[in-house]
């Protein structure tokens, strides 16, 4: 199992470096994440977007993009459509979101002729590596879905299992979230959280083990889990993903761990798509940017290999 994001920064040197094509590259925080990521050989970038401003940017930056594709186009629309059909034409392994608009950047990616539409919900997880938490947590969705129905959770694990195996977790432990640990008719969340651990026992949800209601600090403390006499339980304390209810639980919860813990690593990609998706907020660290470059980079790998 990976640990950390040194450990799956260290696996993409074993199936090698990926492209990704970057839409609208003319932005200093993304040129020097790609630039890092080059360094470090998780990835190599096209870089789409005015091919001055690009290059201006960088040479202020001190980065030399010599080493990088650069296919001049000003326009940022037509930017996002060119960058997202070399991915969907198999010419980049992820797209990545640069200096456009997220609801543009979207459009892009679910564009009926060169998007990368696969059939499925879209959905966004955020992998967290926390000090003094020996397995990696996957949050999600914390960015994309605002309230998702029952049949959005379903189609949200199936998009987090391949996350999970791509980072060493070969079957996961989801504890779909609520208040409480018990199913109370009043809270829909509790509700569902048992349908959906009813539907993992039936083989309708596969590669992992589901197992809720369950509250925070039983997903994420053993300790929590012991004094509670939650001993029958398949998650005790031991969950590698978190299912939120909502999106303002989930939001709330990454923004607590990216602001109030000390060492914490993070990255995010968005799921459900023909090939990862990197849509970083403009919040984001530096490191959190790369990182999301190596999580997308393992799992195009174990897309791939899903494929081949």
């Amino acid at each position: 199992m990976n640990k950390g994001f040194d450990d799956i920064i260290s696996k993409i040197s074993e199936c090698g470096a990926k492209t990704v094509a970057v839409a609208v590259a003319q932005d200093s925080a993304v040129l020097e994440a790609v630039q890092a990521a080059k360094e470090r050989n998780i990835a190599n970038a096209i870089l789409v977007g005015d091919e001055a401003k690009i290059k201006e940017i960088a040479a202020s930056l001190n980065i030399d993009v010599s080493g990088f594709e650069i296919i001049n186009e000003p326009d940022m629309i037509q930017a996002s459509l060119t960058a997202v059909k070399l991915a969907h034409d198999g010419k980049a392994d992820m797209y990545m979101k640069g200096l456009v608009d997220t609801k543009n950047f979207l459009k892009s990616v679910l564009d009926k002729e060169v998007g990368l539409r696969t059939g499925s919900p879209l959905s966004h997880v955020a992998v967290f590596d926390i000090p003094g938490l020996e397995q990696l947590l996957f949050l999600t969705d914390v960015a994309f879905m605002t309230y998702p129905t029952l049949e959005d959770k379903v189609s949200i694990i199936k998009n987090t299992v391949p996350v999970c195996k791509a980072c060493g977790v070969d079957c996961p432990k989801v504890a779909p979230l609520a208040a409480v640990e018990v199913v109370n008719p009043k809270m829909p969340e509790t509700v569902e959280a048992a349908e959906l651990t009813k539907m993992n026992a039936e083989g309708l949800i596969t590669d992992c083990i589901v197992d809720g209601p369950l509250s925070l600090d039983l997903s994420i403390d053993p300790e929590a889990a012991l004094h509670k006499g939650a001993t029958d339980r398949k998650i005790q304390g031991d969950a590698d993903v978190l299912l939120f209810p909502d999106i303002h639980a989930g939001n709330l919860v990454y923004k607590a761990l990216v602001h109030t813990v000390p060492g914490v690593k993070n990255g995010c990609i968005l799921t459900g798509t023909k090939v990862p998706v990197i849509l970083t907020s403009r919040s984001d660290t530096f490191e959190t940017k790369v990182n999301s470059i190596a999580l997308a980079a393992v799992v195009a790998e174990e897309m791939k290999k899903a494929n081949a």
